[in-house]
């Protein structure tokens, strides 16, 4: 599993965790959770979530190359590694 990243949420937060690292961001306001991850393109993330005004779940995509820019992290160091993402609470 040392190739595999974890996505979640607290609240507004979502959280991306790698290895030692936990990256966390603003997420929108009705989300409730992530419930599976559709596909992990080296940094993009299609995730289908839960949000609070729609009782299906929804598809939702995550760029995290402007929100390691804006962290002051390499993209393209960060993510080599990263193989796979899962949805994971604690």
């Amino acid at each position: 599993m040392m190739d595999t990243a974890f996505l979640s949420n607290e609240g507004c937060y979502t959280v991306f965790t790698f290895g030692e690292n936990r990256i966390k961001f603003i997420a929108p306001y009705s989300l409730q959770y992530y419930e599976e991850i559709l596909k992990w393109d080296n940094g993009y993330i299609e995730v289908l979530a839960k949000y609070s005004h729609n009782e299906e779940l929804e598809e939702e995509y995550i760029d995290l190359i402007p929100i390691l820019k804006n962290l002051y992290i390499e993209p393209s160091e960060f993510l080599k590694p990263i193989k796979n993402v899962e949805v994971k609470y604690a």
